[in-house]
């Protein structure tokens, strides 16, 4: 008889664990669209930066040798292209990140559904 009686106050610590569990979940962030922002405003920064620098150097070496503005366009170009490296290495940091926090939101759930089927 004591069985049965186990069982169902098993069944009843269960459903207030899982009531606490619910309770003390953490909460989903309310500022993440601050985060997208500064995201896309270090990306916006890196390329201006790239492209500042190579003006920089440019223009520099432009009136070290007197030159037309042969180096400055050069160099606005391969900072350009230079912003542009560090922003899609930015970009592939960002969607490596996304995807190992899916990930290990994933594993739990799936790990201990999968080992019974």
């Amino acid at each position: 008889m004591s069985d049965p009686n186990q069982q169902q106050q098993l069944k009843q610590l269960e459903a207030k664990i899982d009531a606490v569990k619910k309770r003390n979940a953490p909460k989903p962030r309310a500022d993440e669209h601050y985060s997208q922002a500064q995201l896309a405003w270090r990306m916006v920064i890196e390329l201006v930066a790239g492209l500042g620098i190579g003006f920089g150097i440019g223009y520099g070496l432009d009136v070290l040798f007197g030159t037309l503005p042969i180096f400055m366009v050069l160099f606005v170009m391969l900072g350009l292209a230079a912003g542009i490296k560090t922003m899609l290495r930015s970009a592939n940091e960002i969607q490596e990140k996304k995807l190992a926090e899916e990930a290990e939101r994933n594993s739990p759930q799936s790990g201990g559904k999968d080992e019974g089927a």
